[in-house]
């Protein structure tokens, strides 16, 4: 398995308080254990926060932050049966960002653990000809579940979220080297892009 895929771990929420946090530094502590070099990339920093409004520094910034990336991880929360807004914004706002990427999924929520801001999210990474992974991540009624630092308190749950990870890193591991060898060998055709 090829090791040091750059990964940008997306965090999908900027409410004050959020879950985002905790579920995050779960994902990039697995992605770290399987090899990865995660960077986290918080839409609520003062720096990327105005992308919100179409500041364009900010969305330089974010290009900056987002170039070079193997691939990415969006980790979301699920409202009112979607994706964040402010997440939506955030990926229609480099759109090169992400051609030709791998981007894994997971999700938090409710009952159905955030799988339908997944599915909302899939026809806009397709759109920008990003190649979303299969195999998801999501955690049903996740608040009672995380510490403050981002553990599985329960050991049950935490086996369970690890044998997901470890075959949801396993198929990113492949994408980002399949798709880098492709970019490498040649260059995504952007012009209809």
């Amino acid at each position: 398995m090829a090791q040091g895929n750059r990964i940008v771990v997306v965090l999908g929420s900027i409410r004050e308080g959020r879950m985002n946090d905790r579920v995050a530094a779960w994902v990039s502590g697995q992605l770290r254990m399987h090899g990865f070099l995660p960077d986290l990339l918080d839409p609520a920093d003062p720096e990327i926060l105005p992308v919100q409004t179409g500041d364009k520094p900010a969305i330089e910034y974010l290009r900056q932050r987002m170039g070079n990336a193997d691939g990415f991880v969006i980790v979301t929360p699920e409202y009112n049966h979607s994706a964040p807004g402010p997440l939506k914004t955030l990926i229609d706002s480099v759109k090169d960002g992400w051609i030709a990427r791998p981007v894994g999924l997971i999700s938090y929520g409710g009952i159905s653990g955030g799988l339908r801001a997944i599915e909302a999210l899939r026809p806009v990474l397709s759109e920008l000809h990003a190649v979303t992974l299969r195999d998801t991540v999501s955690f049903a009624a996740p608040w009672n579940r995380f510490d403050e630092t981002g553990r599985i308190t329960e050991p049950a749950d935490a086996k369970a979220a690890e044998t997901a990870m470890t075959v949801f890193s396993r198929r990113l591991h492949w994408w980002a080297n399949a798709l880098n060898d492709a970019r490498t060998a040649r260059p995504f055709d952007q012009e209809f892009a």
